[in-house]
């Protein structure tokens, strides 16, 4: 079933390494998961897609469901995807789970500062990175209670 007929929200996934999307993209689909997986492969088209601009500007204003990102990519970082996303009212309530390799400890606590909702190391072993996947994205995708789309003035 596809997400558009469905009415269930994309996941974007922005990750530079065909391998890995492979992986993952197998993992969600162990899962069950029926919606669809939009992939990106750097954080300027991860962008580009959020804020519906470019390439992207025919397609519905529809948020994901959550956002798994690549810490590591070329052009436009995770990181600094990460920051322009909390930067931007629209965008700043979505889901972002850090998917990286990076065991490094300030790359994890500048994930965190930058408003990170999760930091996942990629196992290494192929298992343990199916059963990881196929976990955020039940959690994130089914479980988790997407914030309203009218934003709370405090």
């Amino acid at each position: 079933m596809n997400s558009r007929s469905s009415g269930l929200r994309p996941i974007l996934f922005a990750e530079d390494n065909p391998n890995d999307v492979e992986l993952t993209l197998a993992a969600l689909q162990s899962a069950r998961l029926e919606n669809e997986v939009v992939v990106v492969h750097d954080g300027g088209q991860a962008l580009a897609w959020l804020r519906c601009t470019g390439v992207n500007a025919y397609r519905s204003p529809v948020p994901p469901a959550f956002i798994l990102l690549d810490l590591k990519m070329p052009r436009v970082d995770g990181l600094a995807t990460l920051r322009a996303i909390r930067a931007d009212p629209q965008l700043r309530s979505t889901p972002v789970v850090i998917l990286t390799s990076s065991r490094e400890e300030n790359d994890l606590v500048t994930s965190y500062h930058l408003g990170a909702n999760a930091y996942v190391v990629k196992p290494v072993e192929f298992d343990r990175f199916i059963a990881a996947v196929s976990q955020l994205g039940v959690f994130w995708a089914e479980l988790n209670e997407p914030a309203p789309a009218r934003q709370l003035t405090f």
